[in-house]
């Protein structure tokens, strides 16, 4: 029996109700739905507090049995930036402070924050509750600095600094990989005896194998189509450019098969995509493939599972990724993930795909055309990328992030534990 009871989760910037894909919706809100609903599932209740977006959001939604999401008011619904919300942190830890206000002293064990905006409140909010405060980082801007798209804006000297005093302050730090593990220790001077590797999972029951000649009759999709898949937010972190001049290059190369050859990315604009929401859109036309080219809003889980099945080849170009949670669910439906040899995304794919040194869409090219050449070869890594993501599945990232707060709440105690000795 756990001697955690109950969960106070924090994401500030995005809710777990959003659309993965759409604004700033992505693997984060994927990570903190799976792992709230699997703690529930093992008797530990979870509030998710997030701020909130649209007017006809209740207070309270029931998100599972067991996993509530509070919605905060701190500035405007609509309209606020990412970027704008530092300033509304007050604003929203002044909310959580009146949640506390309706609860007993030492009604929540542990709280856990995501992202650097949602550690700044839970920093506040686990001191005044007097319980540890578990945090994960998600994204790091250093790292994004460091491997940003060529005209990207960089992140603010603010950040930054957020960024550092959470990795101070947090009791836990929770990493991805072991690579991310390595980063806070390296670029945040985090303390390593406080960091925990505790790799993201997949929906094994809904990211499964299935028929392709299927899932492309359902699609609409020809049963001769040659697929290259995208899917995540249209931004330059992402880069889904890579994948477009790639496919360009690929058409130009064998004339024989731009018919046959059809471009999908699901994703909307997000960040400082936001500044051209239709570049990707343009950027097809000026490379003269504008209509084998198709974008397309994000589609809801069990959808998104027919197109990575209906899929030749995924396409993963991100120029960082804590993890990539896209590239697993891929490769759990049997599709062969191509990625960039950067952040996460070696630990997310292993022998189960194919990884990119770099983002020239020329080498983007000519590596798929092998994987396309070779049926084979693609055979044998869908086979092991099945292979590999069933033992990722999201009970096991529960189980660990449960001995995390476990250990966090041990550590806590520990102190008051030798003065009443």
């Amino acid at each position: 029996m756990s001697t955690v009871r109950r969960v106070a989760m924090i994401s500030v910037h995005t809710s777990p109700l959003a659309q993965p894909g759409t604004g700033d919706a992505g693997g984060l809100n994927v990570y903190v739905v799976e792992t709230a609903k699997e703690m529930a599932r093992r008797g530990i209740e979870v509030d998710i507090f997030t701020r909130r977006t649209r007017a006809l959001d209740g207070d309270v939604v029931e998100l599972a049995p067991g996993v509530d999401v509070h919605h905060v008011i701190a500035g405007p619904f609509e309209g606020l930036a990412k970027e704008d919300l530092p300033g509304q942190l007050c604003a929203f830890t002044a909310g959580i402070m009146r949640e506390l206000a309706l609860r007993h002293e030492g009604y929540y064990d542990v709280v856990h924050s995501h992202y650097w905006l949602s550690g700044q409140v839970g920093w506040l909010a686990a001191e005044r509750w007097g319980v540890p405060l578990v945090h994960t980082m998600h994204t790091m801007a250093k790292v994004k600095n460091a491997h940003r798209a060529e005209g990207d804006a960089p992140e603010p000297p603010g950040r930054v600094i957020g960024e550092e005093q959470v990795v101070e302050i947090a009791d836990r730090l929770v990493a991805n990989t072991e690579t991310e593990a390595r980063e806070l220790v390296e670029l945040y001077a985090a303390d390593p005896g406080k960091i925990a590797v505790v790799p993201p999972g997949v929906d094994l029951a809904t990211f499964r194998p299935g028929d392709r000649a299927q899932a492309r009759a359902h699609l609409g999709l020809p049963a001769d189509a040659v697929l290259l898949l995208f899917v995540g937010r249209i931004q330059p972190l992402k880069a889904p450019d890579v994948l477009v001049r790639a496919a360009a290059a690929m058409a130009e190369q064998r004339p024989e098969l731009r018919e046959r050859l059809v471009v999908a990315v699901l994703g909307g604009a997000s960040g400082s995509g936001l500044a051209a929401p239709d570049s990707l859109a343009r950027l097809a036309d000026d490379l003269g493939i504008a209509d084998r080219v198709r974008i397309a809003p994000p589609v809801e889980r069990g959808e998104l599972t027919r197109w990575f099945q209906a899929s030749d080849l995924v396409a993963v170009p991100s120029h960082n990724e804590s993890f990539g949670l896209v590239a697993v669910e891929a490769a759990a439906s049997g599709a062969v993930v191509v990625a960039a040899d950067r952040g996460g995304l070696p630990a997310a794919v292993g022998d189960g795909g194919v990884l990119v040194d770099g983002h020239d869409p020329r080498l983007w090219a000519s590596t798929m055309l092998e994987l396309l050449d070779d049926p084979r070869r693609r055979s044998a890594l869908a086979e092991r990328a099945v292979e590999r993501a069933a033992g990722m599945g999201w009970v096991r990232t529960a189980d660990t992030l449960v001995e995390v707060y476990e250990d966090a709440v041990d550590r806590a105690r520990a102190p008051e534990q030798r003065r009443e000795a």
